[in-house]
């Protein structure tokens, strides 16, 4: 499915490439923002979209088809599907962000008691209005950190692409057949996309495609069952796996509001600005963060192989890790 996937989502990109081109999706260069010196399309985001939820059901379809699995697999890629197409209405005419918040809220507020009522939570933290909220807000952080995180050739692509890898060993080892697919396949479509996506970028996701992915690696993230005790060490693997875009979210928004703006306006304040600031080419930017998303997705999966005698030194090592790197990249100034 993997393979599959990273050759499909290869295929499509440049198709979608040429169609952004023709409807005139495109990001131009500006002086404040952007770093290219050509327009570069969008809708690179659909070409992912496209490609996991078309193997997705084309997997279902030849192996274990039924009702149950056909539900499940629909309360998570029709919720993706719906963002993802706010994100293209986005990408073409452009909206607000109030209206955003109030489309992805109400999508997460659904998809809560979807998850809740069909008992498909991997863990729950023993009060239905505890969970309700949880899965709410994660949701909606999510959607919006991996969107935030989307500001750098092949960055973002490539580290949701080492997340969603991850995640697929924790569910295919723990029997969670339907979610280690579709991250599976969520990895291949986001590594073929990377092969168009890497620096000089020839396409980018648009907030399509990065809202879709968001979504995606929230739902499952949500529904994946580390299986481990006690229940804290479960419920941080995803947050350790996910711990730099949720770095770049905080830096970005703690410095905006710190610097009287609004957290939803965008600027050159993200991480990987921060380390070009200080000397790393775009390409090693991207690198570094793939290699930071590397290490503490490796320390998420130390802490589920070797729970009892590596899970807590891995915990706190990485919590320590992340507030060092949030100290440093605060440092680094925010301006050009």
């Amino acid at each position: 499915m993997g393979v599959a996937a990273i050759a499909l989502s290869g295929l499509l990109t440049p198709i979608f490439r040429r169609l952004a081109f023709h409807v005139g999706a495109t990001d131009n260069p500006d002086l404040q923002r952007k770093t290219q010196k050509q327009p570069v399309p969008y809708l690179g985001g659909v070409a992912v979209s496209v490609t996991v939820v078309t193997l997705s059901f084309l997997t279902l379809s030849f192996s274990d088809f039924t009702q149950q699995n056909l539900s499940l697999a629909a309360s998570t890629m029709l919720p993706a599907i719906a963002i993802s197409a706010m994100g293209l209405v986005d990408d073409l005419r452009g909206l607000q962000p109030w209206p955003r918040l109030l489309i992805q809220s109400a999508t997460a507020f659904l998809v809560s008691i979807i998850l809740i009522n069909s008992g498909t939570l991997g863990q729950s933290l023993g009060s239905t209005r505890l969970d309700f909220i949880f899965t709410t807000l994660w949701i909606v952080g999510l959607c919006n950190s991996i969107n935030f995180f989307d500001n750098l050739d092949g960055g973002a692509s490539g580290a949701v692409a080492i997340i969603s890898f991850s995640i697929f060993l924790i569910a295919v080892d723990r029997g969670q057949f339907l979610v280690s697919g579709l991250a599976i396949i969520t990895a291949g479509a986001t590594l073929g996309f990377l092969m168009w996506n890497k620096f000089p970028a020839k396409i980018y996701l648009g907030d399509a495609g990065a809202l879709f992915l968001g979504v995606m690696i929230a739902i499952l993230t949500i529904r994946l069952d580390p299986g481990i005790a006690p229940t804290y060490k479960s419920l941080l693997i995803p947050v350790i796996f996910l711990a730099v875009p949720i770095l770049d979210t905080s830096v970005a928004v703690s410095s905006r509001i710190y610097r009287g703006i609004s957290p939803f306006t965008g600027g050159r304040d993200h991480l990987s600005h921060r380390l070009m600031r200080v000397g790393l080419a775009q390409k090693n930017a991207a690198i570094t963060l793939w290699a930071l998303t590397a290490a503490f997705c490796a320390a998420g999966l130390g802490i589920y192989y070797w729970p009892d005698t590596f899970g807590l030194p891995l915990i706190i090592g990485a919590g320590a890790i992340w507030t060092a790197l949030l100290a440093w990249f605060l440092r680094i100034p925010a301006k050009d």
